[in-house]
């Protein structure tokens, strides 16, 4: 069954992303994410404070987060704490950091690095004791009544998916290509049934813009910014394990077009480092069109498994794009229905 989120980013003024968030809930969103990139805008963890004070049954949390930026022992225990300001609604999107860390001068933290902080981060938010710098630690005054945080992985290359399906509780893939997500989806699965784990439980959560429109041309122009976007990571991947790996050609090829690359419009509509996007892949990697075409794409989604759609809403019209959801798309779905 589909359900389906919100990324709104934590651009100032704050307020807006407080309003969007508590309008995404009125119109039947049962997620509320935000990006989390300190420099290029908000500090995103006290907003998610604030939109918790301004909702009442919208689950929240980070598209993404990392381990890497801020002390992880930090990142669980904020978490612990929200879930239970929240009531238990608190869930973490975490990936090995982009935009965050590039911005000042990092790289994205390495694979074993990142699996350690995954499994220390997931058992110290959820009450459990762990050993952290040679030091044993619990967050004891985390309530045992309340539901467990899940962590979903972001990552597009092997051995990132191979941490999300051992440590994580889902897969977050920013792109809304079937083809893609199936690849991405396997490729988890077949590391958490390495690792003992139910593959089957491993959820899927397809990050994208969705503009809902008559006009196909201006909404591939907004949203060029997100394969754009996508081609940092796709690049890391390219360089990480060449151009004739597993990785699909339907994810590598489209980057050998693209000229460079400007975090001051990181996720910005108009964005010139998104020139290079063709019509045909802001079509695969975005959700557009009319509210049939929507539709349509949505329920190949749901087809092949995947749980979750979560709208980057990144686009003009943010509120009729989510008026467009809650009164037409998301009642077309059984999760609603039922």
């Amino acid at each position: 069954m589909l359900s389906f989120g919100v990324t709104v980013l934590p651009d100032p003024p704050y307020q807006r992303l407080i309003d969007l968030l508590a309008l995404a809930e009125q119109h039947g969103f049962e997620y509320g994410w935000t990006y989390d990139s300190h420099i290029l805008w908000h500090e995103s963890f006290p907003l998610l404070a604030l939109a918790a004070a301004n909702t009442q049954t919208l689950k929240l949390g980070h598209c993404v987060t990392n381990p890497g930026i801020r002390d992880p022992t930090v990142t669980a225990s904020y978490y612990a704490t929200m879930q239970e300001v929240t009531n238990g609604r608190m869930v973490m999107g975490i990936g090995r950091g982009d935009s965050s860390r590039r911005v000042v001068g990092l790289q994205p933290v390495k694979i074993a690095e990142f699996e350690r902080s995954l499994r220390m981060m997931k058992d110290l938010m959820n009450g459990r004791e762990v050993e952290w710098n040679g030091k044993e630690l619990q967050l004891k005054w985390v309530r045992e009544e309340l539901p467990e945080i899940p962590l979903y992985v972001a990552g597009y290359g092997p051995r990132a998916l191979a941490v999300a399906g051992r440590v994580g509780d889902g897969v977050i893939i920013q792109l809304a290509d079937p083809t893609i997500i199936q690849w991405i989806m396997d490729t988890a699965r077949r590391a958490a049934e390495e690792a003992g784990r139910d593959p089957d439980a491993l959820e899927c959560i397809v990050c994208a813009p969705s503009h809902i429109s008559d006009d196909i041309r201006d909404a591939r122009d907004q949203t060029r910014w997100f394969p754009a976007m996508v081609s940092n990571h796709v690049m890391d991947l390219i360089e990480c394990y060449g151009e004739n790996s597993e990785i699909p050609k339907d994810l590598t090829d489209y980057v050998k077009a693209r000229k460079f690359y400007d975090y001051k419009d990181h996720s910005r509509v108009g964005a010139a480092h998104g020139e290079f996007v063709t019509d045909e892949i802001a079509d695969r990697f975005s959700v557009l069109g009319t509210t049939e075409q929507a539709t349509a794409k949505l329920k190949e989604l749901e087809s092949i498994g995947v749980d979750q759609f979560n709208i980057y809403l990144m686009t003009h019209g943010q509120e009729e794009t989510l008026q467009a959801y809650g009164s037409e798309i998301i009642p077309q779905f059984s999760r609603v229905a039922a």
